[in-house]
């Protein structure tokens, strides 16, 4: 598919539709730019961008395509030199302040020395909850993640993909609205990361949560997403969005689904197109 038609399928699918719900996230001709001692690095050019309330949202693309910085920006971690966004009607920075989201890292980051229970426990020991809704909250969001009776386990005694849902349950459980979520999966193995897609899927449909996901894997990106933000290589534009219309209650099978073969070539072509902006 030629660049230019790509683009143009790409700022009709971009167009909010009507009655999709509230946006969360607006991102207006954002571009950022990193100096560096070698010289500039153009990490995001003129990136625009709506993301409804209840929309799980992936982006995908080429390593050091910005996709992790896009995220970082709606986190408030890093700052654009040109641009508008907005994170519920608000600056990131406010929304940060006023805890509006959670954030997921690609690692678990868990504190070894402190129990599963304490880890989930520590954002709520930092915004001076009581302890005993402290407690109360970790123990709803591990049973969520499906943790139940491993409270006093350390992160060292679980396995990959427990640890990371350990790092999801801490991110719900002071009830941000929106889930931040940069390839959580990306280091787990095939078995584990499809056991723990389905599970979050199961966690969205349940907590009806605005996600936003970052993934280098384009059956994880149609498997998950309600749309698909495909990017191209660095400066990081957006090449397509694609609306993912599977059914909410999917299941792996689903993958096997032309409808699914479907997205995923819509996925993979609109990656190749944007490779051209290196030629």
């Amino acid at each position: 598919m030629a660049l230019e038609a790509v683009m143009r399928q790409s700022e009709a699918a971009a167009a909010p539709e009507t009655g999709t719900g509230k946006p969360v996230i607006q991102v207006e001709d954002l571009s950022l730019t990193f100096e560096t001692a070698d010289g500039p690095v153009y990490a995001l050019s003129e990136v625009k961008l709506t993301i409804d309330e209840g929309d799980f949202v992936s982006f995908i693309g080429p390593s050091g395509c910005g996709k992790t910085t896009l995220l970082r920006v709606i986190a408030d971690l890093e700052r654009q030199t040109a641009g508008r966004i907005s994170v519920n009607g608000v600056t990131p920075e406010e929304a940060r302040l006023k805890r509006a989201y959670g954030y997921v890292f690609q690692a678990p980051a868990l504190y070894p020395w402190r129990t599963v229970e304490r880890n989930v426990m520590l954002p709520l020991e930092i915004m001076g909850m009581s302890a005993a809704e402290r407690k109360e909250r970790a123990a709803r969001y591990l049973d969520l993640v499906n943790l139940k009776g491993f409270e006093k386990k350390f992160p060292w005694q679980l396995s990959g993909g427990m640890q990371q849902r350990v790092s999801i349950a801490r991110a719900l459980c002071f009830e941000p609205d929106l889930l931040l979520m940069d390839e959580p999966f990306g280091a787990l193995d095939e078995i584990t990361r499809d056991h723990l897609n389905e599970q979050l899927l199961r966690l969205w449909e349940r907590t009806g949560k605005t996600v936003v996901f970052v993934t280098h894997s384009i059956p994880e990106a149609v498997f998950l997403s309600s749309k698909i933000v495909v990017m191209s290589p660095r400066p990081g534009r957006i090449i397509d969005v694609i609306d993912c219309k599977l059914p909410r209650d999917r299941t792996l099978d689903i993958r096997e689904s032309q409808a699914f073969a479907e997205i995923a070539h819509r996925v993979r072509e609109g990656l190749r197109a944007g490779h051209s902006y290196d030629d």
